[in-house]
């Protein structure tokens, strides 16, 4: 009964109004939906590696977001072949579209004073932000493989004509992997720490080009803050 109350709710809130933009909002609007949908960006998860890539969502409140992402279209449910038999969710070929709206947002909310980068940092916002902050003409000219070790999975990306895509995979094609958390590369990329006194600390590892390495942290400049008002 209860979650039929919050159902009934959801759809009392509908903002009513024939603009795109807010129908946008009745389908993904929901507190936790968008972050449902960025640890999506790079293919099904399960229920528990959603849950630990959003330290601070409760089981019930992901469950929700959970059934409503999926009732809008957003995400779909499958279960894995054997031996795995596990259920996971992933986004449909609509949900991937939305990536724009991560970088758009993205690119918009890092100019925030008030922008935190200590906060924590899953790895799919990592390379999210990789695909969103890349500077096209720093990168051209560049054609690398990169692999990423965070957490526990393992990244490939290339990196080619001013862009980079990224995915899960193997990375014996890799030029240079980086492993460690998410936050600690992120501190290297854009918080400007160097590799060397990551590696120093045992908080970084840095396997094969190393000048590779050194040339492809500088590639994502952050845009310039905004003035706070007076």
């Amino acid at each position: 009964m209860k979650l039929e109350k919050i159902t009934n709710t959801h759809q009392r809130r509908r903002y009513e109004d024939a603009c795109a933009t807010a129908h946008a909002l009745d389908l993904i609007g929901e507190r936790w939906a968008l972050l449902v949908m960025r640890e999506l960006m790079f293919g099904p998860k399960r229920f528990s590696d959603l849950r630990e890539g959003l330290p601070g969502i409760s089981a019930n409140i992901l469950t929700q977001r959970l059934e409503g992402l999926d009732a809008v279209g957003v995400l779909k449910r499958r279960k894995l072949p054997p031996p795995a038999g596990v259920q996971v969710y992933e986004l449909t070929a609509w949900g991937y579209e939305s990536e724009p709206i991560f970088q758009t947002l993205g690119r918009w909310a890092a100019r925030s004073p008030a922008h935190d980068p200590s906060l924590p940092f899953s790895a799919a916002s990592l390379l999210l932000s990789l695909r969103t902050m890349l500077d096209p003409e720093r990168a051209e000219g560049i054609d690398m493989r990169v692999g990423f070790r965070l957490e526990s999975e393992t990244f490939l990306g290339h990196l080619a004509d001013g862009r980079i895509e990224i995915a899960r995979g193997a990375l014996d094609e890799a030029d240079m992997i980086f492993s460690g958390e998410p936050q600690v590369l992120a501190s290297a990329i854009y918080g400007g720490q160097p590799l060397d006194a990551l590696e120093a600390q045992g908080m970084l590892r840095i396997e094969g080009d190393r000048a590779l390495a050194e040339r492809f942290v500088g590639l994502f400049p952050l845009p310039s803050k905004v003035e706070r008002p007076d």
